[in-house]
């Protein structure tokens, strides 16, 4: 499918999705006594709130932008999330109006709305099959060596996409085929040959033509049948690591690592996600957390309500990092980690250590945009300093945003660093959430981020 159908279709869909929301809700209002929607204003604004989160929501969880979209069971899930996060959005939108709404209007619409959704999908499931069977979407395809690339290669047609079919794998190379771990089919002058045979569309070659001349000559002879031949180049003989192919208009540039957050929308959707989350939680936590705290802070021992020091931010940029005060009042503060059963911990501040509720003030930095809620923690600068002589890679770190909670920390790695191995572990989760990110991964690490404080974390303190 080109790339214009994709933008029809997809256009398609989201219109299709927006006006069933629509129509669900005025079918209802019309059987719904209360629910005049051209009577009475308060119905009226649930029409638009609801139009608006769900259309937030698509933003959010880039719906239509998916590069899988005709995978059914991918896209099924994606518009769940969708539909869950625009019904929290009205939800929202009822508690903060406290407008008296109908409530068999308000199940309604999200029954309603969710059958809409799915009657949809089914629709759209028969859409893409009948696609493919009339426009031939899916590809026959072969795969030319017995190497890292193929492997990977095979393994991505085999369990990352419904649209291709793996029909054979070619190599000269005897002994190797007999011990590949995929079954080779025959040597390369064969591999033509079989793709006449079994109407393959695509042949992929991950050795190179310099290696083997006469990968030329069978590209020409495929393209003359009408199969496109594909070389997949395997940048490791440059770079002897794991590499990421980006463009720069239709130059190709090679990154060591894959960074989801450079991407401006994805950016923004992070972003949303902070201001709307820290708005909350100032507005129905903070505003009686923070004077009920500084009562009995000041209660338990002298000094400060709030211990504010400078840590390590995005780029290394230094951060005034907010903290209800947990320790008494020292000179080493800004160079000495806490451990377990530190003299300097008061007794209040142990149990506010334990719970996390000392870090709670840290939605402020949230809001003002020196943290986010999730990333890696930020540590105090004369850390950032040691742990970079001790740890090579330890400044990858700091590409993104220092986080309220983070991969690391749901995985046990915080606290107090005893060893260079702990360090390393943190580290290695740290880089793998900065090159792994996504929206969802974010609301699944607040929401494990719950659990294991109401479970217990043996390495708070």
């Amino acid at each position: 499918m080109n790339k214009l159908s994709f933008y029809f279709y997809r256009t398609i869909l989201w219109l299709w999705d927006l006006l069933t929301l629509n129509i669900v809700l005025f079918i209802i209002s019309y059987f719904v006594q209360r629910a005049d929607v051209f009577e009475k204003k308060e119905y009226l604004l649930y029409f638009f709130a609801y139009n608006i989160f769900w259309m937030a929501s698509v933003f959010i969880t880039a719906l239509y932008l998916s590069k899988n979209w005709l995978d059914i069971q991918n896209f099924s899930k994606q518009t769940f999330k969708c539909f869950v996060f625009s019904v929290m959005g009205v939800l929202f939108f009822i508690f903060i109006t406290k407008y008296d709404y109908s409530r068999l209007f308000v199940t309604l619409s999200f029954i309603g709305f969710g059958l809409g959704l799915l009657v949809n999908r089914i629709v759209f499931w028969g859409l893409v099959e009948s696609l493919k069977t009339n426009f031939q979407l899916k590809k026959n395809v072969i795969v030319i060596g017995n190497n890292n690339i193929s492997k990977r290669l095979i393994q991505y047609f085999e369990n990352e996409t419904k649209l291709v079919s793996l029909l054979g794998c070619f190599d000269d190379d005897e002994h190797a085929a007999a011990n590949a771990e995929y079954p080779i089919t025959g040597n390369i002058r064969q591999s033509l040959d079989f793709a006449k045979a079994n109407n393959i569309t695509e042949i992929y070659s991950t050795i190179a033509p310099e290696s083997n001349p006469y990968l030329y000559d069978l590209a020409k002879e495929a393209e003359n049948l009408f199969i496109h031949f594909k070389f997949v180049p395997d940048y490791q003989i440059f770079v002897n690591r794991n590499i990421f192919v980006d463009f720069v208009s239709d130059i190709p540039v090679l990154s060591l690592r894959k960074e989801p957050l450079e991407d401006t929308g994805n950016k923004i959707k992070k972003r949303v996600l902070d201001i709307m989350f820290s708005t909350l939680v100032i507005i129905f936590i903070l505003s009686w957390l923070v004077p009920l705290m500084a009562l009995l802070i000041k209660l338990n021992s002298k000094g400060p309500v709030f211990f504010i020091q400078l840590r390590s931010g995005k780029n290394n940029q230094p951060f005034r990092c907010l903290k209800f005060r947990s320790l008494k009042v020292n000179d080493e503060a800004n160079l000495k980690q806490v451990t377990k059963n530190d003299s300097r911990m008061t007794p209040l501040g142990r149990f506010l250590r334990k719970s996390n509720i000392d870090e709670l003030p840290q939605f402020f930095n949230v809001f003002l945009g020196d943290m986010s809620i999730v990333g890696p923690r930020p540590h105090m600068l004369k850390h950032t300093t040691d742990f970079t002589n001790m740890y090579k890679q330890y400044m990858i770190r700091h590409f993104i945003k220092p986080g309220l909670t983070g991969w690391a920390q749901i995985h046990g790695f915080r606290g107090e660093i005893r060893d260079p191995e702990l360090l390393r572990k943190r580290i290695e989760h740290d880089i793998w959430y900065l090159e792994n990110w996504s929206l969802w991964l974010d609301v699944k690490i607040i929401l494990l981020t719950v659990y294991v404080t109401i479970r217990g974390d043996k390495n708070a303190y």
